[in-house]
């Protein structure tokens, strides 16, 4: 006597499209994403459509140039260097501490809370990166450079209020800062190709 065969009900799938998009919405909704790194940077706002832009003569002795190649290669003041270094350099620059003439002049400014103290308020570091150069290591150029500014600032509260920059009122930090602005210019990538002998 032959087997009958019984026929399986096929399961009714035209409501499972809508659940996984439902399910896919609440995941987007409901999810954070964690970000670890990351720069601030905040653009200066547009000048009104009447005013021309001002002409500004900056000393090259206030200008400390970070070059980053397409081999990801770091050139700092037209010497190759080690990422690692940058840090200290970008330190030594932005202090200058023996008012070294190769370096920022130092101006002296009136400072709220502060008095007077001789700065180096004119000096600027400038990035440039070559097209092809990675993510990666911009980032890495620019936590260092950011890195400098925050343990001189650091350093001058320990100084100054026995206290870490984080810790001090709202007056004590603005007054740090102006002791140590963060002056770091982007220019736009360009192609650079690989740093050969010290040379771009």
């Amino acid at each position: 006597m032959g087997k009958s065969k019984r026929k399986i009900k096929e399961i009714n799938s035209s409501s499972m499209a809508d659940i996984s998009f439902l399910l896919l919405i609440f995941f987007l909704v409901t999810t954070s994403m964690n970000v670890s790194t990351g720069l601030s940077r905040r653009l200066p706002p547009p000048l009104p459509p009447d005013q021309k832009p001002e002409d500004i003569d900056i000393k090259k002795r206030n200008i400390f140039v970070v070059k980053v190649n397409s081999q990801n290669q770091l050139l700092v003041q037209g010497q190759e260097i080690n990422v690692r270094q940058l840090k200290e350099k970008a330190k030594e620059f932005i202090k200058n501490e023996t008012n070294d003439p190769n370096l920022p002049e130092k101006i002296m400014v009136d400072i709220e809370l502060l008095g007077n103290i001789e700065i180096t308020k004119d000096h600027v570091i400038s990035l440039q990166n070559d097209v092809d150069t990675q993510y990666q290591a911009y980032i890495e150029v620019q936590n260092e450079l950011v890195a400098a500014y925050n343990e001189l600032r650091n350093e001058f509260a320990q100084g100054k209020y026995g206290k870490m920059y984080d810790e001090l009122e709202a007056d004590q930090q603005k007054a740090v800062q102006e002791v140590y602005p963060q002056k770091i210019s982007e220019a736009e990538p360009k192609n650079y190709g690989g740093i050969v002998d010290g040379k771009n």
